[in-house]
Formats: structure tokens, sequence, C-alpha cells
């Protein structure tokens, strides 16, 4: 009879210490060093099982900082106001942002239509992660119209939220007009960012908010791990 190979019968181990919750979504596991010498085996055993797991769904490596029980994916409302703090908070999480880029550049033909500037007009570029409990949640790319916004980038540094930084410039509300959501496959450095495996599946969502004159205010591409997040498509609520 065939022998059961060693990180098989690690990984079984473990995926039963986490079924009997002896690991609850969000904990930390142990380091490899430490499964290392609970099992009785080298590294590249511990990593083989743990890699087991990830595949399965049930455990997520952060870059830096370890490998986690998966957590339940988080429901985030797409309705027609876009605030990605109060959505989090909403669901019990604690969100906080990486920023990547702030650059500013021409248009190119999409981002042009989508914000109704004539091609090779100026725009702001602020690309980052977004973060729910520690664990990368999307990566964002916002587009923003240069000339109407001139300081943006500095606010946005200074704020670390859209919202705050276009209330600067007189823009209180703005509301999501258009969405449009595809399934997609993570890159080699969406992989990276996301803390996940190259080909994994995403959800990519590409957004076009106005202000309350109807005026676009942002472009946006936002890229979601797919086994964190559940988008609900929701109206909001009056007065909201």
């Amino acid at each position: 009879m065939a022998r059961t190979s060693l990180w098989t019968a690690i990984a079984n181990t473990l995926r039963d210490e986490i079924g009997a919750g002896h690991y609850r979504p969000g904990d930390k596991l142990p380091t490899e060093a430490e499964l290392s010498r609970r099992f009785g085996v080298n590294r590249h055993t511990v990593r083989r099982a743990l890699a087991d797991l990830a595949e399965a769904g049930l455990v997520q490596a952060r870059r830096g900082a370890g490998v986690f029980v998966a957590a339940r994916p988080t429901d985030y409302p797409l309705g027609r106001r876009v605030r990605f703090h109060q959505n989090l908070k909403a669901a019990g999480q604690s969100p906080d942002k990486t920023i990547l880029s702030t650059a500013t550049r021409m248009a190119d033909t999409r981002e042009a239509e989508a914000l109704a500037l004539p091609e090779g007009a100026p725009v702001h570029v602020y690309e980052g992660i977004s973060l729910a409990d520690g664990a990368a949640l999307a990566l964002f790319r916002s587009v923003f119209p240069a000339e109407r916004f001139p300081d943006l980038p500095a606010a946005l540094t200074e704020t670390r939220s859209v919202t705050a930084a276009l209330a600067r410039f007189g823009v209180t509300d703005y509301t999501r007009a258009s969405t449009r959501l595809t399934a997609k496959l993570a890159t080699p450095t969406q992989a990276l960012h996301l803390s996940c495996r190259e080909g994994a599946p995403i959800l990519r969502t590409v957004s076009i908010n106005i202000d309350p004159n109807g005026r676009p205010v942002e472009y946006g591409h936002t890229w979601f791990a797919g086994d964190r997040v559940s988008l609900v498509v929701t109206p909001d609520a009056p007065g909201s």
C-alpha cells in the first residue's frame, strides 16, 4: 500500500486542527521553523504542506507577516456612494491603505473619455493597496482631472482618503455613475501585492464617479482578491 507523503500528513493534521477550531479565521499559524520542530521535518516539507492548504483556500500567506487562517469573505457593498473606510467599518473590520505611487501625466484615450477630458489632458494617477485588518483586500488605481484638482496628490498623501482630499476642492459628495465588474486572473505583480498565487481569481471593477452636477471626478480600477471579498450590489439608503 502506498505510503502517505510527509507533507500530505502535515497538511491533513493542520486541516483537521483548523476544522476543529484550534486555529480560527484570521489566526496566524506557527512559523515554518516551529512547525518543522513539531513534526520533525525540514522547512521545505512544511512549506509544501502550507502550499497545499493555500491551494485549498484554507490559509493565506502575507508577505513578511506569516501564514494566516483564511477569514470569511468580507461583504463589500457597491452602492451609489464609494466609501472604502465606511464599508469596512460597517463590516466590523479595520481599514487601512498603502500608497504605492502618485503621478501626473497625460490621459490616455480611455481615461480622457471617462473623465470627459480632451485626449492628452493632464491627470493625476493614484495607486495603492486597500487593507482590511492588515490583510491586502484590493489593489486600486484612481485617475483624476489634474487641472480641476491641481494639488490633489499632496492632499491624497496627507489625508490618505479620496473623500477628504476631494472635499478640499469643494467636492463634498460624489456618487458612482457606472461600474463594470469582470472576473480576472492575478498577474505576477498583482499576486505579489495581494499575497496570493499567480493566476488566482480576482474581481476587477471599473468605475466612473461624478459630482452632484454630473461632472466626472474619478475614473477608478480596483482589483479585489477573489477569496477575500463578496461584492454586494445594493442601492444606498435614503439620505446616505
